[in-house]
């Protein structure tokens, strides 16, 4: 049994701890530093529970002495406190974070690593990037890559068509950043809630529009393989317009702080929700135009006796995927791993990944 720790005890936390605790094949420690987070973890399969302080770097160096594996469910701003303490450890690291400067630093920790480095292994960046290679290596000449995931309530009821359904301050991030393309064949930079679209998904109209971190490493392992490539949120109609007036009519984006709170205190959670996930990929093959399209819809269900989010659950199954991908051999056990490393047959074929694929999303659905 391998032993793995798990930083971070709150909704997505909860539900790694649960997942890999349940399988019978990892020893989990939770580790959090609020005891109330401890103390509400919500899981039904036996795991150790450890509060520590994330910024005391040797009580970090000590929790992941001997371990397998870390999996960080923590705020991206202590992302790389615990890759560091990892790499001191000897231990994989795997994380879920969307910031885009949290992973240059992964990066650079990991090039003389004699662990496996694998950020960004949630849903977006992660599945969405996992998904989207393997349609763009079916291609002799890549045209162009749109990615879109979108975690939204079932039953919207509020101006902004929205309910907290992960993180606040990876949201807020998202929203604020900027964003990595590639336009024209060029690399650079795009501004988040710009780029609007609409489109329509089994009878469902939806908005579209650039936020920060969910290409993960695509823009460099495509770099100068495609045409335009790009990652948008999806929203329902009207969100987008709403966020802007916050963020930059009212200056939000200067006080985030202030923003947390007022959507915290105003936006309910539910696990009522659906995960979207849509690529697009068109270019040549055989000579001719072609285009494929990976959409999927997935939603909310019951695990360890408990209701769980689409969200939790996609996100979840995402890094514990890797991790068990890691532990059979299927991935690189040294240095900086890419989401474009796994195979998307091997992430669907997995105990946890089944979750993405299309029978299961169906079933959970019905």
């Amino acid at each position: 049994m391998k032993e793995v720790v798990v930083v971070g005890g709150g909704k997505i936390g909860s539900m790694i701890a649960e997942m890999l605790a349940g399988c019978g094949d990892y020893a989990v420690t939770v580790a959090d530093a609020s005891a109330q987070a401890l103390e509400r973890l919500e899981t039904t399969a036996p795991v150790r529970k450890v509060q520590v302080d994330i910024a005391d770097a040797a009580a970090l160096d000590r929790l992941l002495a001997g371990k397998f594996a870390v999996l960080s469910a923590a705020p991206f701003h202590l992302t790389v406190a615990i890759a560091r303490a990892a790499k001191t450890a000897g231990a994989h690291y795997l994380d879920l974070t969307e910031d885009v400067a949290s992973t240059r630093a992964v990066k650079a920790l990991a090039k003389d690593a004699r662990s496996a480095f694998v950020p960004q292994c949630g849903l977006a960046p992660g599945f969405i990037g996992i998904a989207a290679y393997d349609l763009a290596q079916r291609f002799d000449e890549l045209h162009d890559v749109r990615m879109g995931v979108g975690a939204l309530p079932k039953f919207p009821s509020n101006a902004l068509n929205y309910n907290l359904t992960w993180s606040t301050d990876g949201l807020i991030n998202e929203y604020c950043e900027p964003c990595e393309a590639i336009v024209g064949g060029v690399r650079r930079e795009t501004q988040p809630l710009e780029d609007r679209e609409e489109f329509a998904l089994d009878g469902v109209l939806y908005e579209a529009f650039n936020t920060s971190g969910g290409l993960g490493t695509l823009c460099e392992t495509l770099d100068g393989k495609v045409r335009n490539l790009s990652y948008r949120t999806i929203r329902y109609p009207g969100h987008a317009a709403l966020m802007k007036a916050l963020l930059n009519d009212l200056r939000l984006r200067e006080r985030r702080a202030v923003l947390k709170d007022i959507l915290e205190n105003a936006l309910p959670a539910t696990l009522q929700d659906v995960v979207i996930v849509f690529v697009s990929v068109s270019g040549l093959r055989g000579g001719r135009l072609m285009q494929e399209t990976y959409a999927q819809k997935i939603y909310g269900a019951p695990i360890g006796g408990r209701a769980r989010s689409a969200i939790q659950i996609t996100t979840a199954a995402g890094i514990c995927t890797v991790l068990d991908l890691l532990a059979e051999g299927k991935l690189p056990t040294a240095g900086f791993v890419r989401q474009e490393d796994v195979v998307l047959a091997d992430f669907l074929a997995n105990r946890f990944g089944r979750r993405y694929a299309p029978s299961q999303a169906e079933e959970l659905a019905a």
